[in-house]
């Protein structure tokens, strides 16, 4: 399981036991959008080869809200 933390400035993401971090900028250039418009969805692609992607998609600006 993957687990995403927002903030700010970037994402802290455990995948498979291991912790790192997505920076703002580096999340924006993966997706081509602006940080606050990039989905979770989104990131967890970035991480993941074939997520499991269930729910709505949320905007960050609305998980930061």
């Amino acid at each position: 399981m993957t687990v995403l933390s927002f903030d700010e400035q970037g994402v802290d993401v455990v995948y498979q036991g291991t912790d790192f971090r997505l920076e703002k900028e580096l999340v924006e250039e993966a997706i081509g959008k602006s940080y606050p418009d990039v989905t979770d969805h989104e990131v967890l692609q970035i991480v993941e080869e074939e997520p499991t992607l269930s729910g709505e998609p949320r905007r960050i600006a609305e998980i930061l809200a």
